[in-house]
């Protein structure tokens, strides 16, 4: 399972996959933080985490509580004094590709909702391959120095950094804060390594297996007299808690730790593009053998400091910076054949079968293709010679053939299948969209099961006991056939308890667990239904935006006999042509509102409440047009929805205020009309203020 494509996999296939994924990782960051001995490559263990997190994003109702994606590092050791750090030292998200990049600096540039011609400024630096420290300065005065752990707790080695030459007792020069926490990477040059190692050979001591090990090996020593014996060094590349910041770039704040006598990288620079960002890039890996320091990348941040401190935070990583990874090894192997996968949704996904190769450490047998339009940019034929890539793509892709063009001429060109594989229903294709997806619905086999487990899964009724297992029995056995049939479940009590693995305690607690989601919020229901494009996210505006289900299936049953009723759907924030279509969609198939109807007779749908802020807008419908030029879009719809207001997404008489930026159009026309009150972008701050 472990190189299976994540497209491929099956709810019980990915919560076994996650489990012994969060086993793994654990133990491989037990090797690298707290051992100081990984056993795999960094890419390798970037692979694992990736896979983790887009088997999480397939099933997000499987996201298990020691997932890898809520680590940093690890725990720090037990023999070492613990820090808690003042700001948390988070990880980096990462880009294996240009098109990350590129995109990286597109997100920025949509939540700051920068013009076309605003320079988004990134700073770019090598990935030092070293141990995660900070140094903590007051008044000048080194006083204490911790590894990073795991994120919020280090480890006390401020005895073993004070013998590091690169660390001043007190900082050089004036102009420093009364708290100044520099953050940084401990390491051993290459060249230092080479005469450690021979000493500790000589010696007959522990010779390591690189110099990232023997770094972290070194500072995390009980005697600081071992620890003053070795190599090691240090830079600087970035802060924690700084009691007054003396610049208003990150570039310029870098010059002033290097003033204050820490060291900085000599290749950090600034780009005002993201082409010239990639050229130094690429400069940089083309140097990378000549360095006496190992390292795995780049690292890009905006350079602005106000611009950091509005993009913040997610979960472990900061908005505002990237790690670029330098790329991965590729392979050459056998294309053997191409197998069609169905999911939940119905989407019909191709997988290569290979002959088995190694690619970065990991046996592969199996690639994705994604879907019949990148088989056809590719060529890839069956029988074809394919280039592997793995290490930053969590799926092993195939990137090119590498056939001899003679021979991929005599092969015949893979045609995709215009039919379901599962159950002979048509396979077709949205107009604007690359999938191809059966049309089978609940009759197929693929999709019914699914359809069912997403139904009960975390995130939609979360139903305790009914697992995936339970699923799959249940409807092959023929207990549970639709959503309501597992309502009824209590009538086949006996039925349940005789199948293996149950008893009398376990069914109870099965149809006690039912019987408590009797009553369920909206948003959870519509969530479950697992209707095309409603994720939780658009199933909370919706619920938010019409209070009651029966509303939402009125307004969704009116639009199917009248397009312009479409309207009251897109003036739902967040909801477009293509959400609204699938709402309409959904509720006008027959069997969809028998099936409604039936599991309607067995729950209670119920209007969601939302914590908010008393406000002036509290209860109040919102529309915001415009450019926004202080905040985003993103930012104003959340900022509105803290204060007890609705977003809509567009102007009726049931709007209470419109706000109005540059540039508004038929939206300002219409409230005008209506006679709504229009603000602009600095009094809804002014709003905000006040609540706030």
């Amino acid at each position: 399972m472990t190189d299976r494509p994540v497209e491929t996999l099956t709810e019980p296939d990915a919560a076994v996959e996650l489990e012994r994924l969060a086993q793994e990782v654990a133990a491989h960051r037990r090797a690298y933080y707290e051992h100081d001995a990984p056993t795999i490559s960094d890419a390798e263990f970037d692979a694992l985490v990736l896979r983790n997190e887009a088997i999480e994003a397939r099933f997000p109702h499987l996201k298990r509580p020691d997932s890898p994606s809520e680590k940093v590092g690890s725990a720090p050791a037990a023999h070492f004094a613990k820090v808690r750090h003042s700001r948390p030292m988070l990880s980096l998200d990462n880009a294996f590709a240009d098109e990350d990049v590129h995109e990286f600096v597109a997100r920025v540039r949509r939540y700051l909702a920068l013009k076309a011609d605003d320079a988004v400024a990134l700073t770019i630096e090598p990935k030092f391959d070293g141990l995660s420290a900070s140094l903590r300065y007051e008044n000048g005065v080194f006083v204490c120095g911790a590894t990073r752990g795991d994120g919020t707790t280090g480890e006390d080695v401020t005895a073993n950094m004070r013998t590091l030459a690169d660390v001043p007792k007190r900082l050089k020069g004036e102009g420093w804060p009364a708290v100044l926490e520099v953050r940084g990477e401990v390491y051993i040059a290459k060249s230092d390594f080479l005469k450690l190692n021979a000493a500790q050979a000589e010696a007959g001591g522990k010779v390591f297996a690189n110099p990232r090990n023997a770094a972290a090996g070194s500072l995390r020593q009980l005697d600081p007299k071992v620890t003053a014996r070795r190599p090691l060094r240090f830079y600087a590349h970035g802060w924690g808690e700084v009691s007054e910041i003396p610049a208003t770039t990150a570039h310029d704040m870098m010059l002033a730790i290097e003033r204050w006598g820490i060291p900085i990288s000599d290749r950090l620079v600034v780009c005002d593009t993201v082409e010239a960002v990639l050229d130094q890039y690429r400069r940089i890996e083309r140097e990378r053998g000549d360095l006496d320091y190992d390292i795995d990348g780049c690292v890009y941040k905006v350079n602005r400091l106000d611009w950091q401190a509005r993009l913040g935070q997610v979960a472990k990583a900061p908005r505002w910076a990237i790690a670029h990874k330098f790329p991965a090894q590729r392979a050459t192997t056998r294309l053997n054949a191409i197998d069609i996968q169905v999911g939940r949704t119905g989407v019909l996904t191709p997988v290569a079968r290979l002959e088995p190769v190694t690619v970065g450490g990991v046996v592969v047998t199996n690639a994705t293709l994604h879907n019949e339009d990148e088989i056809q940019r590719k060529d890839v034929r069956v029988g074809d010679l394919v280039v592997l890539q793995r290490a930053g793509d969590v799926i092993p892709q195939i990137v090119g053939t590498a056939t001899d063009p003679d021979e991929h001429a005599g092969l015949a060109p893979y045609v995709f299948p215009e039919h379901c594989p599962q159950c002979g229903s048509a396979a077709e294709r949205e107009a604007d969209e690359a999938a191809r997806r059966c049309t089978g619905g609940l009759v197929c086999p693929a999709q019914r099961v699914e359809r069912l487990r997403h139904f009960v899964s975390r995130h939609a009724l979360d139903i305790e006991g009914l697992g995936v297992r339970s699923i799959q029995g249940f409807f092959a056995d023929g207990l549970v056939h639709g959503p309501a049939d597992i309502f009824r479940l209590k009538d086949r009590a006996a039925e349940i308890e005789a199948r293996e693995g149950w008893g009398p305690q376990s069914v109870a607690n099965l149809l006690n667990a039912i019987e408590d989601r009797r009553r369920v919020p909206m948003d959870r229901f519509l969530f479950a239904l697992g209707i095309r494009h409603i994720g939780e996210v658009t199933a909370r505006d919706l619920a938010r935006a019409f209070g009651r289900f029966e509303a939402l299936r009125g307004a969704c049953e009116r639009a199917a006999l009248d397009k312009e009723a479409m309207g009251d759907l897109m003036g739902v924030e967040g909801v477009g042509p293509k959400v609204a279509e699938a709402l309409v969609d959904f509720f006008a198939e027959p069997h969809n509102r028998e099936a409604i109807d039936d599991l309607l007779g067995q729950v209670a749908v119920e209007p969601v409440s939302f914590e908010t802020k008393a406000s002036e807008v509290s209860g109040k419908t919102l529309v915001f047009t415009g450019s926004l030029e202080a905040i985003s879009r993103e930012e104003a719809k959340a900022q509105a929805e803290r204060l007890g207001a609705k977003v809509g997404g567009s102007v009726s008489a049931k709007t209470d205020l419109v706000i109005a930026g540059p540039g508004a159009g038929s939206k300002l026309t219409k409230a005008a009309s209506l006679g709504i009150q229009v603000i602009d972008e600095a009094a809804w701050l002014e709003i905000v203020r006040r609540a706030d």
